[in-house]
């Protein structure tokens, strides 16, 4: 359900992608995924409308498809899909894609859906009834994120390997190995997470700058990176209940405790 019309709405001018005369082929696409066909077309009026192109699927089995054919540059995914569930679609996803996916989910009964799209690899949420010019919002600053870090990427292509305590993570390769040189599987949230503690090592940091760096939603409430510094203690430190390598730093945050080198 959307909270605004969209017939009659006016393009911002300010916004990206106005040009109306562009190539279609130079035009961001969305692949949007929703077993609601009065959704499809209503969200498809909308950002086609603000230049958006719009690739439908209305169950998994169609999305795979269109992610195959189409190579969407982003995904809109509801998590409720009939029959099919869309966090194991989303999970099929980033087994093989690295392309954003901003989930959509019902009210609070799906808050434990929303945490567990985000920690396996979700770029954003958004929560139902939504207005599409939030949702266009959110797709312009999910790519514009990406495109951030694609130019980073490519003007000091030579950075990214760190090394702690035995430990390397290689950003190239998004490889994590431990001290006895055995790959880590890490999802998309503990990488980002481990980047963060990477980046600025023996500091610590608030809860606030751990979400904004992990990409979780500020209306994310705040205990969901607990559940991520969790996870991710379990994966590097001997025993999780006493942690040595990431230590809470009581009315702060967190402090990543080990020396770190960058390669």
């Amino acid at each position: 359900m959307l909270t605004e019309p969209v017939r009659g709405s006016t393009p911002n001018p300010d916004c990206e992608w106005t040009d109306a005369n562009a190539p279609e082929g130079q035009l961001p696409s969305a692949l949007v995924v929703d077993d609601d066909s009065a959704m499809q077309q209503m969200l498809k009026g909308y950002l086609e409308q603000h230049n958006v192109r719009v690739i439908s699927a209305l169950h998994r089995q169609e999305a795979g498809r269109q992610l195959a054919t189409n190579s969407p540059d982003i995904v809109i995914l509801d998590l409720r899909l009939g029959r099919d569930d869309g966090l194991d679609l989303l999970r099929q996803i980033r087994a093989h894609s690295d392309v954003p996916v901003i989930i959509t989910t019902g009210h609070r009964r799906d808050e434990i859906d929303r945490v567990v799209g985000l920690e396996l690899g979700a770029d954003d949420y958004i929560t139902k009834p939504f207005g599409p010019r939030e949702l266009l919002a959110r797709i312009r600053a999910v790519l514009r994120r990406q495109e951030l870090g694609r130019g980073a990427w490519q003007r000091d292509p030579e950075v990214g390997r760190y090394q702690f305590g035995g430990w390397q993570l290689d950003r190239r390769a998004r490889r994590l190995t431990d001290p006895s040189g055995v790959p880590v599987t890490l999802t998309k949230g503990e990488y980002a997470l481990l980047v963060a503690f990477l980046d600025a090592p023996r500091r610590p940091l608030t809860r606030e700058h751990l979400l904004q760096a992990t990409r979780v939603h500020e209306d994310v409430f705040d205990r969901s990176i607990d559940v991520q510094i969790l996870r991710l203690r379990r994966k590097l430190e001997t025993d999780p209940s006493a942690p040595r390598i990431i230590q809470t730093e009581r009315g702060v945050g967190y402090v990543f405790t080990l020396p770190v080198e960058h390669r």
